[in-house]
């Protein structure tokens, strides 16, 4: 495949590469026999889409594409159980993950119990004391309380806590989406489409998405009783916060259920959602992006480096105040987290490189690396790499890690086998994400394993990333107007990528570095047409001074547009990510 306006190789060290000639046809064809614009057109193609299929993907409807709750294993036990706790009056605990997924599944929770006048038990254990998941003191203490502990995304490997809360005679529901071994624990229902018993569950699910469905079953049993409960519609701004922030793949129900939560976000009825948007700034209709990169590493904060329940009190309370102070107490422990990461990255970077960059794995491990950041770190060196990536900071004797992996290498399964061979003292996950602890005398071993592993899937054939381009685009056509007639294919994110333009041969007529790593850029075609960029992290790498020293040279830049507001002005922006000498 030739490269897209011959760059080979570009200051970032990527190769360009266009659509395909077949998408071209394709996207062609969609013009002639849908009339809809030939840039929408490309976007559709390029997903495989005929035109029967286009009007269904530009509306999506939860009545389409929800799967029905009862196919997936233990759902119609799950929903039972949890109506009788409803209607015996039962004391209910909620255990939820200290991550977005695990706030915004506790918080739907917690909304339907609480429509019925009914309060629960919020429990999310501390990052660092307890590590992720349930603990036997945690589900002991509560297992004492409560007669039902329901688990949200997490539990599935959980086989010795879930037997202690079972042991104090407790009830235990599990609604998951990580990935199951071949034994499941001893609780009442595990509802988890990434069980490995599971037949064409819908996989793409983050737990707030399972938890959805559970709601829906429990709606379906309280109709065919003839009774009413809440609006679930309305929770699905919890759905779409949950589903983007765990970035699960936006296609089939989580496309559906991301549309309508961010038109349900944008009304502001929910105080925690009202108050997280505007300290983070968010002065327009959400969109995907929002909730990936202002509102979720917020919520994310407290579990991070703060207190672990925060995120789920913000999401669930009906206290306007309450909400903002909350949100504040986030956006200044999310700060604090930036300048934590911001350390642990440049060492961790440093380590990795001095290992080499080529290998299947690349890692890193030092003393009084914040757990709660370890994750991040390791996105970032997956995208330096592009390879899989590990993170892992030491207390003592003892590590815990993070890891994050590249499209095609199933890193959560790799490190479930270095659990099973007791190679590590526990770990799992799923295909992107993972997470692991260690001892110091099993690190080694352990990466040196884990390398093995991945090395097999073909990890260490990687080369660097090419970056896809869907077309290219002077700068006179790059106008609201075509942006809001993309939208139209949103929402953009995991498996749905905003289309990619480039722009060729273009001056850079103004550049100047904004906060730490960032580029600020105006371009234009030397018609009088003039856009401004951004570009995130540039200075990390050399994007950035290679853009600010242009010294007057012409470039190709590459990157996704989207709608600037300012000052009640709206215009394009590019979101800068690439750039080639032209």
């Amino acid at each position: 495949m030739n490269s897209f306006l011959g760059v080979d190789s570009s200051i970032t060290g990527r190769r360009w590469v266009g659509p395909t000639t077949e998408i071209d046809r394709q996207a062609e064809a969609l013009v002639q026999q849908t009339d809809l614009p030939a840039p929408l057109c490309k976007v559709l193609a390029r997903r495989g889409l005929q035109a029967a299929d286009a009007p269904g993907f530009l509306d999506p409807t939860l009545r389409d594409l929800l799967p029905d709750p009862r196919k997936m294993k233990d759902m119609e036990a799950a929903a039972a159980r949890i109506l009788q706790a409803l209607d015996q009056n039962e004391k209910v605990a909620i255990f939820a993950d200290y991550d977005v997924d695990g706030a915004t599944s506790a918080s739907l929770l917690i909304d339907w119990f609480r429509h019925f006048g009914r309060d629960v038990t919020l429990y999310i254990p501390d990052r660092i004391d307890e590590g992720y998941g349930p603990n036997t003191p945690a589900m002991e203490e509560l297992a004492q309380r409560h007669s039902l502990i329901i688990c949200v995304d997490c539990g599935t490997l959980s086989f010795e806590p879930i037997a202690a809360a079972r042991a104090k005679k407790a009830d235990v529901v599990v609604l998951d989406h990580h990935l199951g071994g071949e034994v499941l624990p001893d609780a009442n229902a595990v509802v988890n489409p990434n069980r490995q018993d599971e037949v064409d569950a819908p996989g793409y699910l983050c737990a707030a998405g399972v938890v959805f469905l559970l709601l829906v079953e429990l709606g379906r049993l309280l109709r065919d009783a003839e009774r009413a409960g809440p609006d679930l519609i309305s929770m699905l701004d919890l759905v779409a916060l949950g589903t983007v922030a765990d970035v699960a793949p936006l296609t089939d129900a989580n496309r559906a259920m991301v549309r309508q939560g961010l038109k349900i976000m944008a009304r502001r009825n929910r105080p925690g959602m009202v108050a997280l948007a505007d300290v983070a700034g968010l002065n327009e209709a959400p969109r995907a992006y929002h909730l990936g990169y202002l509102m979720g590493p917020r919520v994310n904060a407290g579990g991070r480096i703060g207190k672990a329940d925060l995120g789920a009190r913000l999401l669930s309370t009906t206290d306007m105040n309450e909400a903002r102070s909350i949100a504040e107490k986030l956006n200044e422990l999310n700060a604090e987290r930036r300048e934590i990461e911001a350390r642990v990255q440049d060492a961790a970077m440093e380590q990795a490189e001095a290992r080499g960059l080529q290998a299947p794995l690349v890692w890193a491990a030092a003393d009084g690396w914040h757990p709660g950041v370890v994750g991040i770190v390791a996105s970032r060196l997956k995208e330096a790499a592009n390879r899989p990536a590990v993170v892992i900071g030491f207390d003592g004797e003892d590590g815990k890690g993070s890891g994050r992996s590249v499209s095609g290498i199933d890193l959560g399964a790799a490190i479930q086998r270095l659990a099973a061979d007791g190679l590590i003292t526990k770990g799992g996950g799923h295909k992107m994400a993972a997470g692991l602890s260690l001892t110091r005398d099993q690190l080694e071993p352990a990466m040196a394993r884990l390398s093995e592993l991945l090395a097999k899937q073909g990890a260490g054939d990687l080369g660097a990333a090419d970056l896809k381009i869907d077309a290219l685009l002077m700068p006179s056509a790059a106008t609201v107007e075509l942006i809001e007639t993309l939208e139209q294919a949103g929402p953009f994110g995991a498996s749905a990528p905003a289309p990619r333009f480039a722009f060729p041969e273009v001056q850079i007529l103004f550049a100047k570095r904004v906060g730490q790593s960032h580029l600020k850029v105006s371009f234009g075609d030397g018609l009088g047409t003039r856009i401004d960029a951004i570009a995130f992290g540039a200075f990390d790498g050399p994007l950035g001074p290679a853009l600010e020293q242009h010294g007057g040279q012409r470039f190709h830049l590459a990157g996704r547009l989207e709608i600037n507001q300012w000052q009640g002005r709206t215009s394009p922006q590019l979101r800068l990510e690439d750039a080639a000498k032209a």
